[in-house]
């Protein structure tokens, strides 16, 4: 009997943490098109030499992050996947959501500097802990870059 009440808890917590983890993913990813909408105007590139018309703007790193934590359901879902093999995508969701946060928040470092073209893009991701060596935990996604300023724009 006790075990059929911890598989009933574990079911229904396990059920939580799907329906509001997709609930808060459908959110997020609901700004994100927002925000790109917003900052489509800046042009992103992974160029390592600005274009001649840029020759006489102003160069400037600009940067944006995040740390990414994986919540119970995707341990689960990425645990059962493992089992078995093929792409684990609850992790892609959760990567592709950081990776494009971590690129709209350096565009907008970009705006606030007047920049129109940020070249020679780059990312990095790394491990920020885990569960004790057992699992993803949390993440981070950095994206830098050197943002392109016209002269007489923003510093």
């Amino acid at each position: 009997m006790e075990a059929l009440l911890q598989l009933g808890v574990f079911l229904t917590l396990l059920l939580c943490g799907y329906v509001f983890g997709r609930r808060a993913e459908r959110k997020h990813y609901q700004s994100i098109f927002q925000r790109e909408d917003e900052l489509r105007h800046i042009v992103v590139t992974t160029e390592r030499v600005p274009e001649p018309e840029f020759l006489q703007h102003r160069f400037h790193l600009v940067n944006g992050s995040v740390v990414i934590s994986v919540d119970y359901f995707k341990v689960v879902a990425a645990g059962l996947r493992s089992l078995i093999g093929g792409r684990i995508t609850a992790y892609e969701s959760l990567l592709d959501r950081a990776r494009r946060e971590a690129l709209l928040r350096m565009q907008e470092q970009a705006r606030t500097m007047g920049a129109e073209t940020i070249i020679n893009t780059k990312f990095e991701t790394s491990r920020v802990s885990g569960n004790a060596g057992q699992g993803l935990g949390s993440m981070e996604v950095l994206v830098y870059g050197t943002a392109l300023i016209p002269v007489g724009g923003r510093t």
